[in-house]
């Protein structure tokens, strides 16, 4: 029976999770932030509107350059390492049951599993137990793009449609409340996907969601007030 581990979830649900939560308290933040500086309920929603756009595309191209710098750092390792094989293949094994080794397997046997292992795949075996590479961590940045500009624009879309909702006089109150609700449902979802604490996550994103859009409305009104 093949076992299900959370360890391979770990690259779609990093970008989904940074995006969405992203999305809900940056939106959020920037609309509360014009709200206490007096703006109409209409600029609010401009300005709301304006965040989602600018913070999806901002979290692709983000993401995408991010993600991709690892993935040529990897390309590169992996050239190297392909050239180190074809220059002193002996050495490489040595190296590669000296891993082993040093994890616990007795010398011996760990010299024969060096010699199958590479018999079969040289390279990936050095990628996976010298380099840390494998298929589950390999950097995808196509998917991590479009997974972070999505779920940014999901979760901004969420204190938006509370906005258009809600009349003008109970704005501040209900988009800060239910984005600090949205929150602590996506840390809870995201703990419990990840097989962590669901308690523990939602508080841990309710509080600096809190911090955030407490600044940013005390900005927003002293601005108001200023200007």
């Amino acid at each position: 029976m093949k076992e299900m581990h959370r360890i391979g979830r770990i690259s779609w649900l990093r970008a989904a999770v940074l995006g969405a939560n992203d999305g809900i308290l940056s939106t959020a933040s920037l609309m509360l932030g014009v709200a206490t500086a007096n703006a109409t309920h209409r600029s609010v929603m401009v300005a709301g509107v304006a965040g989602l756009v600018a913070g999806a595309m901002s979290m692709a191209a983000g993401e995408y350059v991010s993600v991709h710098s690892q993935a040529d750092t990897e390309e590169a390792d992996l050239r190297l390492e392909q050239t180190e094989l074809a220059a002193d293949i002996v050495g490489e094994h040595k190296e590669l049951a000296g891993i082993y080794a040093a994890r616990g397997v007795e010398p011996a046997l760990a010299k024969r599993v060096a010699q199958q292992l590479m018999a079969r795949d040289a390279l990936g075996a050095h990628a996976r137990d010298e380099l840390g590479i494998s298929a589950t961590s390999t950097a995808r940045p196509i998917q991590a793009s479009l997974t972070s500009a999505a779920s940014f624009a999901v979760g901004a879309a969420m204190p938006l449609l509370v906005t258009a909702l809600i009349p003008a006089a109970a704005l501040i109150p209900a988009v800060a409340g239910t984005s600090l609700l949205f929150l602590m449902v996506l840390g809870g979802l995201a703990a419990r996907a990840g097989g962590a604490s669901v308690m523990m996550g939602a508080l841990r994103v309710a509080l600096w969601g809190a911090l955030a859009m407490a600044v940013t409305a005390g900005v927003g009104a002293m601005v108001g007030k200023a200007v």
